[in-house]
């Protein structure tokens, strides 16, 4: 029998204003759960405005202590609505030590689990590592009611190495809350070729590891405050494929969008069989993929 997980979006244009943005990704979440939606992501530091285009240390008064008040918040809403919510909070661990952290809540509002963002750019008006501690929890599926979710963050999306690492540790699901998109710069060609090879990346996971991919994008333009660059025009694009690379959903680039995508979940299974890669692995030739490079 098919085992569907109803798993809801939220595209979002974010403003400074963190209670507005919560006011309003609530009112999406309640949304989708009305609609019957199981699962429900959200982007990359959905709480704030991109604040990385700076280096300011002040900003980092943004970060939330986890459990704090921000997790309260997400954890009511979460067993409010009986869903399981992934969240992207600006985690603060100890003075002057910070994450990029999803949190997981279950369906009674428990904190299932959590993940800290392993790989963080420092890219013009993506200065992360200036804010961001790399994570230290591994790749660690979240175990939830609804199954293991492979959750990794944004930058994370590039890397073969964390999608699979997920899957052999026993995701049933790939899930990148993310935050990118173009920098007034670039010329037009540019900003398309980094889209497109941002969405074939993570096709590619899919494919390569027999599991679907949900990647949730925010959307709307954010200005630099130091007028150091032209600002970032996020490129929304949020989409779910499939175990084979199918698209399911794909979301505009340039408005926000809401949606609940059907997830068969058994497919993964059958796909497996067809294309049996984790078989084929030739595991005793793979030792130097633990190097940085082979001289």
């Amino acid at each position: 029998m098919k085992r569907i997980i109803r798993t809801g979006l939220i595209q979002q244009a974010n403003t400074a204003d963190i209670a507005d943005n919560r006011r309003r990704l609530a009112e999406k979440i309640r949304a989708l759960a009305a609609d019957g939606a199981q699962l429900i992501v959200n982007q990359e530091l959905h709480d704030s405005l991109y604040f990385c285009q700076t280096e300011n240390v002040d900003l980092c008064d943004l970060a939330v202590a986890i459990p704090g008040p921000a997790t309260d918040f997400y954890s009511a809403l979460a067993r409010e609505c009986g869903v399981v919510l992934v969240t992207s909070l600006f985690e603060r661990r100890a003075p002057g030590l910070y994450h990029n952290t999803a949190v997981v809540f279950d369906t009674d509002g428990t904190i299932a689990g959590k993940y800290r963002k392993m790989h963080i750019p420092d890219d013009p008006a993506y200065y992360e590592k200036f804010y961001f501690t790399p994570g230290d929890l591994g790749f660690a599926p979240v175990q939830t009611s609804l199954g293991k979710l492979g959750v990794l963050v944004c930058w994370d999306q590039w890397y073969p190495e964390a999608a699979r690492l997920m899957a052999l540790a026993g995701a049933e699901i790939l899930i990148y809350p993310t935050a990118i998109g173009t920098e007034s710069s670039d010329p037009v060609e540019e900003q398309e070729r980094q889209r497109e090879a941002w969405i074939t990346i993570q096709r590619a996971h899919a494919v390569a590891n027999g599991l679907p991919v949900v990647s949730v994008n925010r959307t709307g333009y954010e200005p630099d405050p130091s007028g150091a660059t032209g600002g970032i025009t996020f490129w929304g694009s949020s989409f779910v494929a499939g175990p084979q690379g199918e698209f399911l959903f794909r979301a505009p680039r340039d408005a926000e969008e809401t949606a609940i995508v059907d997830i068969d979940m058994t497919r993964s299974e059958q796909v497996r069989r067809w294309w049996p890669f984790l078989r084929d692995r030739r595991i005793d030739h793979y030792g130097n993929l633990t190097k940085r490079f082979i001289d």
